[in-house]
């Protein structure tokens, strides 16, 4: 776990440099949109789950616009306490913050009388990821609880090129992801 410990800070690190380094006119042309074999992937009606990103984390608020767009219902992440159990609630407007509050662990999150919704397609939030879809986060376990319970779903993440390692610690309890979407390129198996 101290091996796993070091290895977060370490690339909170990387990342939150290689964000500092990417000029503003860069960053806004980012994550727009979902490539299209992607956004296939969660066809019109779908509920699709995404993270609230925090400041250095690869954002997910271009797709969220996209995707309410085109037809798709948005869900964010959703505790009622801390050391509560993750769920989904729907993201009405991902245009404003309004209906948004803070949540337990630092990611806004719907209010607690938004909807609550089971995404078909979930976004997942990383620190580190290889190219066969290992996955570090925070270190919490709620993503990896979840998807283990949600066998259905498909897990897919976003990440910054720097978060790319050829390998992580990985335990009985990680849930691979399928897919990664970088700026550069999909990194997954052929979904």
């Amino acid at each position: 776990m101290e091996d796993k410990q070091k290895l977060r800070e370490e690339l909170r690190a990387q990342r939150k440099a290689h964000v500092a380094e990417l000029p503003q006119a860069i960053k806004s042309l980012l994550f727009l949109r979902p490539p299209a074999p992607i956004a296939a992937l969660a066809p019109e009606d779908a509920v699709v789950g995404l993270y609230h990103a925090l400041s250095d984390e690869a954002p997910t608020r271009g797709y969220a616009k996209w995707l309410s767009e085109n037809g798709r219902t948005i869900a964010l992440p959703w505790f009622e306490h801390h050391g509560a159990p993750m769920r989904f609630r729907q993201w009405l407007d991902p245009y404003d913050d309004k209906g948004l509050e803070a949540g337990p662990y630092r990611h806004l999150q719907p209010g607690g009388d938004a909807a609550e919704l089971f995404p078909d397609v979930a976004f997942v939030p990383l620190i580190g990821f290889t190219a066969a879809g290992d996955r570090l986060g925070q270190g919490g376990g709620h993503y990896d609880r979840w998807l283990a319970a949600n066998p259905s779903v498909l897990p897919l993440g976003l990440a910054w090129d720097c978060q790319l390692r050829d390998s992580l610690p990985v335990e009985a309890h990680d849930c691979p992801l399928r897919g990664i979407i970088t700026p550069t390129r999909f990194y997954g198996d052929d979904i």
